[in-house]
């Protein structure tokens, strides 16, 4: 059976700039597609700003022709507001995908980690060091898109398993 190709896009939300990387998945094999960051306009009001992601992140998936999405899930702040603000900004990256038809799928920060680095406890330059080697042809990516690309690292490793585990049941 040939192994199916799935184009993932991973997101890292966060309401100054929202990292998103988007790689092809066949089998065990991953391939760099493209990365960014959304950045809406700081002085923007709320709800524009909220709107800005929504709107960018629909156009990255439509742009990209994605197939699935996957977002790092939200870890609870010390200052409630800025977790609450940051819930805001998760909602609206997440719903871009959802309107586009796309299932996501959700990824503790830890996980992430252990997934691309081995260590769930890693920093934001193990995570960049570790998404260059598994993704060479991304290039020299800064902190936030490499935070999205390994959410979706993680998401291809995870849904293999999962297929595998499926086909092994049936």
């Amino acid at each position: 059976m040939a192994n199916e190709t799935t184009r993932i896009l991973g997101l890292d939300p966060g309401l100054r700039r929202t990292g998103w990387g988007v790689i092809e998945s066949e089998g065990s094999r991953l391939r760099w597609i493209a990365h960014g960051v959304v950045a809406p306009d700081e002085k923007a009001p709320f709800s524009e700003r909220l709107l800005h992601l929504l709107e960018q992140v629909g156009e990255v998936c439509a742009a990209y022709s994605c197939d699935e999405a996957a977002i790092e899930e939200v870890f609870v702040n010390v200052n409630p507001a800025s977790t609450l603000k940051l819930g805001h900004a998760r909602a609206a990256v997440m719903l871009a995908p959802a309107r586009a038809g796309l299932s996501v799928a959700e990824y503790a920060p830890t996980l992430i980690k252990k997934a691309v680095v081995g260590a769930g406890q890693a920093d934001k330059s193990q995570i960049a060091f570790m998404v260059k080697r598994l993704l060479p042809a991304s290039g020299d990516v800064k902190a936030d898109a490499a935070d999205a690309l390994a959410v979706a690292v993680t998401h291809a490793h995870h849904r293999r398993f999962k297929t595998a585990a499926i086909r092994g049941a049936a």
